[in-house]
């Protein structure tokens, strides 16, 4: 398996010098033990930080497992150099290309594409645009992507990429220049494509942005690849799109959320009793995750009593109906003035709730409010929202964090299902759909039958009428309930592991170093498996 670290630097129309770096941003103590004196780290710092202390726990136990007729000590040196090798990034793509605005005006884009880890192929990962991209952050994402698909057992690496504008100061047309011309640049380096890497919506892109990428591709570099359409998810249904990848990365969240709130062990830690019945939970971020996350959990019988957004929150302890919110938001451009609550002006992630969610941006909870946080439960919606400190203060007071790795990998779950119906070239049920629905009707007519021969037909037909229940799904399962139920089964199995794992381990309510150890496990029976080239 080839692993190289490299940085490429494209400048305006042609891109220039490349450089290797032979590093990567300092790690943090493999303890994952953090003093009070100690600065936080940075983004990249704190996964590395998690991946630490993951691979710290089971270092010993993969040596082991070893099979070979290596001495002990041998054994110990694979181990240690293949967990070196998992954790950096690959390859950091740099680009700097120009656009003309709507105003004549040229602009300079910078933008990023980090692909960390190659030992399943595709990588895949989000595109942000967002004024607060930086490299460090876009390798840092990257990387939190490896360990997520590990997670859920979707068979790709990681990867991220970010473009440093505000999308909201460019039109629609300056948007599709951009877009377009993104693109092009990340296939000229071969950092785009079905089967080596499959960007995907996040921060500031859409439907509208997945569609523009892979209209560009397949008529440019991909112009002869059948599966061209596969170089990117997210698209709309039009596009090669598919059912419920909108609405996944909430829907994730919802079946994460309730899959550890229904565990009675759990529950009994923090001091609620199983169930989301009657549950209050905040929401900071009513973005795409922050909306679909409040409408499954309210569907539940939960109550939310408050959203946090950039220039307001809003609170009501008798619960906000999401979508008379969404119907607000849509037409006033904000939640500010909704009638259906109050204003708040305090700091509403200090609320007392039984369940936070922080589906905003990354570093929400550090040690200066970790403190000061009254949840039962966090459910990390967003990527990065708790840092180690605060991480270790929520595990000190008995709050459960369900990790971003887990909880939030549902965009990626039904990403994966809508790649793998791009390279099929045929939707979900297609085949199946009029087989089932007669199979069903015969069954009911096989019934009836048998009951007619059994007791007689002196007084008419005995008419076996279906419950409401098998109604809705005598005629089969659609696109749609095959993502559901599929995204409803990776989440419940991938939680049930990592409850094992901190069972095995005795790690209590750190289900974050456990997920960690899930992911490294899987990553490094790859690597081991697989062997290195060129070394």
């Amino acid at each position: 398996m080839l692993r190289g670290v490299s940085v490429c630097r494209a400048r305006l129309l042609r891109p220039v010098c490349v450089r290797t770096v032979s590093g990567h941003s300092p790690a943090l103590a493999a303890t994952g033990k953090y003093k009070e004196t100690e600065a936080e780290p940075n983004f990249l710092e704190q996964v590395e930080g998690f991946y630490n202390k993951g691979a710290k726990l089971i270092e010993e136990k993969l040596a082991d497992e070893l099979k070979g007729r290596e001495s002990m000590e041998e054994k110990r040196k694979r181990v240690r150099g293949i967990l070196r090798v998992i954790k950096p990034c690959n390859h950091v793509l740099q680009i700097s290309f120009p656009i003309k605005r709507d105003n004549g005006e040229i602009d300079v884009i910078q933008a990023w594409r980090a692909q960390h880890s190659q030992h399943r192929t595709p990588c895949k990962g989000g595109i942000r645009y967002s004024m607060e991209v930086t490299e460090e952050e876009v390798q840092a994402l990257a990387s939190l992507m490896t360990y997520k698909c590990a997670v859920v057992d979707v068979p790709f690496g990681g990867a991220k990429a970010g473009v440093r504008i505000d999308p909201r100061n460019y039109s629609e047309r300056e948007l599709e220049k951009i877009t377009r011309r993104l693109t092009v640049e990340l296939a000229k380096k071969g950092f785009i494509g079905a089967g080596i890497d499959v960007p995907a919506p996040d921060m500031g892109t859409g439907e509208r942005e997945m569609s523009w990428i892979a209209d560009t591709f397949a008529n440019t570099l991909g112009h002869y690849d059948i599966n061209a359409h596969a170089c990117v998810t997210g698209k709309p249904i039009s596009q090669g799109g598919i059912h419920g990848r909108v609405s996944a990365t909430g829907r994730g969240i919802f079946h994460g959320v309730e899959n550890f709130v229904n565990e009675a062990s759990f529950m009994s830690i923090v001091g609620l009793t199983p169930g989301l019945k009657d549950k209050t939970f905040i929401v900071q971020g009513f973005g795409n995750v922050g909306l679909h996350s409040m409408r499954y959990l309210h569907r539940a019988g939960a109550r939310c009593i408050g959203v946090i957004e950039k220039d307001c929150s809003i609170h009501n302890p008798a619960g906000i109906d999401p979508k008379e919110l969404e119907t607000y938001r849509d037409n006033h451009r904000t939640i500010k003035g909704f009638p259906g609550a109050q204003p708040y002006a305090e700091n509403l992630l200090f609320e007392k709730c039984d369940i936070l969610v922080p589906a905003a941006s990354e570093r929400q909870l550090t040690r200066e409010n970790a403190h000061r946080v009254q949840a039962k439960v966090i459910a990390e919606g967003a990527n990065g929202p708790t840092t180690p400190a605060a991480d270790q203060i929520f595990l000190q007071r008995n709050i459960l964090v369900i990790p971003d790795l887990y909880i939030n990998a549902g965009g990626v779950t039904v990403s994966y299902f809508e790649w793998l119906k791009n390279l099929n070239h045929v939707s979900y049920g297609r085949l199946l759909f009029k087989y089932e629905r007669d199979s069903n009707y015969h069954l009911l007519a096989s019934v009836q039958d048998s009951l007619e021969r059994k007791f007689g037909k002196e007084k008419g037909p005995i008419e076996i009428l279906p419950s409401d229940a098998f109604k809705k799904r005598i005629a089969g399962a659609s696109e749609k309930d095959i993502v559901h139920s599929g995204l409803g089964y990776t989440m419940e199995r991938s939680a049930r592991a990592i409850m094992r794992t901190a069972m095995k381990y005795n790690l209590g309510l750190d289900l974050r170093t456990a997920a960690y150890v899930n992911a490294i496990e899987k990553i490094f029976k790859v690597y081991e498996e697989a062997g290195f080239t060129f070394t």
